[in-house]
């Protein structure tokens, strides 16, 4: 018997890995542990046999993973305040080899060394945080979710435009349930002291991805190339709160500069199954961005 511990399991993507875990056949639902700081947000685990936990990250962990063999420590989204969030990995890392974990899984990004979004740093320490444990280790270095395309593409569509600073840097995004079958799918391998990078199987241009969109929205969209500071003024004008500007820019220039570029077939290869091709996942959500 071997116990699962998944933090972050309230959330979207915690969600997906327990509902992939509980699909294989290959997990007791007993076995699984759901640690949320709000564990009655899991009741619809529970009544599936699941067990759920308390695990505050800002609180004390010393509990958390007592009892557990293998623990996934889904990033968290503390991005408000600097240096929290690092903090957080470290403690959760911390109290995980206090309690004598036998492997410990990280939700990273991909090129955490190079990579220039602002909260890298953040990623790449807990990395380096878990290889000083001692724990035998499996790094998830994940790629961009295709979900958050949403965050403009109803815009997009409504306006026409695309006004975008990744000139032909290219992403090869990945959807949200194909990242959480990968995860699981390496929760159940041994630890191998490993770092797989979760990537879609084909990496896009803003414009080929403008293509897709026009077809399955049947609008014709024009990307209108701006700088990192035209994007910033853009951003401010349209709303976004002044302190998350940065971020939202820093994720243009990553994909500008190539470091979301790189496409692997570790997703598949965890998984075991073909990774959903970005035109049929938007296909599949255009009431999402277009109605």
């Amino acid at each position: 018997m071997t116990t699962i511990l998944v933090t972050g399991a309230s959330g979207q993507l915690g969600r997906l890995v327990l509902d992939h875990l509980l699909a294989s056949g290959k997990v007791a639902p007993g076995d699984l542990i759901a640690g949320s700081r709000d564990p009655a947000k899991l009741d619809a685990y529970t009544q599936k046999g699941v067990k759920t936990r308390e695990v505050d990250f800002d609180g004390d962990l010393s509990e958390a993973f007592t009892g557990i063999d293998v623990a996934l420590i889904i990033s968290t989204d503390a991005l408000g305040e600097p240096g929290k969030r690092q903090a957080q990995h470290k403690a959760a890392v911390t109290a995980a080899k206090a309690a004598g974990v036998g492997h410990i899984l990280y939700t990273s990004l991909p090129k955490a060394e190079e990579s220039v979004i602002t909260f890298a740093p953040d990623h790449l320490n807990t990395e380096r945080a878990i290889k000083e444990s001692g724990l035998p280790y499996t790094i998830l270095r994940n790629g961009w979710y295709a979900e958050n395309l949403f965050m403009s593409l109803p815009h997009v569509v409504q306006s026409g435009q695309w006004f975008s600073a990744t000139g032909e840097g290219r992403n090869s995004y990945l959807p949200r349930a194909d990242m959480a079958a990968a995860i699981a799918g390496a929760i159940l391998l041994p630890a191998e002291n490993k770092t797989y990078t979760l990537t879609g199987e084909e990496a896009y241009t803003v414009r080929e991805i403008a293509a897709i969109v026009s077809a399955v929205a049947g609008k014709e969209i024009t990307v209108i190339d701006v700088t990192d500071a035209q994007l910033a003024e853009g951003l401010k004008s349209a709303g976004l709160p002044e302190g998350f500007v940065p971020t939202i820019v820093s994720f243009e220039v990553n994909t500008r500069l190539g470091h979301f570029e790189p496409v692997t077939q570790d997703a598949a290869t965890l998984s075991g199954r073909k990774p959903q091709a970005l035109k049929d996942f938007l296909e599949a959500n255009k009431s999402v961005f277009a109605g």
